[in-house]
């Protein structure tokens, strides 16, 4: 009997895709003691699809803001090769795409040993864009102006308000103590500017920081992480909260740089994400969701 070599192109794992990306590129640089996700200097801004207006979510923030960082594009501006022909702009030849993930829902027979079996499955779909610096004919809109060197921001005062966390100040170190309930922060004149963040932006990014924490206390959002990565536990929760942090950073319009003890969790994150190639997606997924959390406590108005 003959037998036909099989012609179906293996199914791709885009999981692994993206996190081999990220790896590849905190590796590129293992002496500077940062994450491929924070930008080089300037405001951080959230990725927005150029034709519809609406921002990433989940992975997809990461994983452009890792393209721009690592390409060297200057706009948080995106488009499929489709789109942006719709909008009368063309791509330039030889111009690379980067990768987003959206999932597509199906449904099947529920699983009858299990209660909470809906039938409800979503599969990983990849789909390819291209930076507003990769095409010809697109007007960018003007900039917004710096923040320039204030003692504080009101409107993250407000939002860090609206959440009602407690916020001590005292001591050289910054953390979320589960105990008291309570976020601690170094004295404020102990941060330090830089060429491209002064003291303030660097204060409100580390409060930030420790206010996702704070989201993921057991009567907030119960983020557990102990059974999906063991001892790899603590640096799935720094992950998660780094990427908080960059999310909520960015639509409050707070510069970010890294902070001295950013090295130590490098490597961790590294084991984190070479052992586990789905880690990044979950990080990602569960700062969204700590995100919003903060965001619906804000009052109304």
């Amino acid at each position: 009997m003959r037998t036909h070599a099989s012609t179906e192109t293996p199914r791709r794992d885009i999981h692994a895709e993206v996190t081999d990306k990220l790896v590849a590129a905190i590796e590129s640089d293992p002496g500077k003691p940062t994450l491929p996700w924070r930008r080089s200097q300037g405001p951080m801004f959230m990725p927005v699809n150029a034709l519809t207006g609406k921002a990433y979510n989940g992975i997809n923030v990461v994983n452009l803001w890792v393209s721009a960082e690592c390409l060297g594009y200057s706009q948080p501006v995106w488009a499929t090769y489709k789109q942006w022909l719709e909008m009368d702009c063309q791509v330039r030849k030889g111009e690379r795409s980067s990768l987003v993930v959206f999932y597509k829902q199906y449904e099947i027979a529920p699983d009858p040993e299990s209660a909470d079996d809906d039938g409800k499955r979503r599969v990983a779909r990849a789909s390819w864009v291209f930076n507003a610096d990769q095409v010809e004919g697109y007007t960018a809109p003007d900039a917004a102006p710096s923040l320039g060197p204030v003692e504080r921001i009101a409107r993250v005062d407000g939002f860090v308000s609206g959440t009602g966390a407690v916020i001590a100040h005292g001591g050289e170190r910054a953390f979320f103590r589960p105990s008291t309930d309570s976020i601690h922060m170094p004295s404020e004149e102990l941060f330090c500017g830089t060429e491209t963040m002064t003291r303030t932006e660097g204060y409100y990014a580390v409060l930030i920081h420790e206010l996702t924490h704070w989201s993921g206390a057991k009567h907030r959002l119960n983020r557990d992480f102990g059974k999906r990565f063991g001892d790899n536990a603590y640096a799935a929760e720094e992950l998660v909260a780094e990427i908080g942090s960059a999310i909520l950073c960015a639509e409050l319009g707070i510069t970010q740089d890294v902070r001295a003890d950013h090295a130590q969790y490098l490597a961790q994150w590294l084991k984190l994400l070479k052992s586990d190639s789905r880690a990044i997606f979950t990080a990602a997924a569960k700062a969204s969701e700590a995100a919003a959390y903060l965001r619906a406590l804000q009052p109304p108005g």
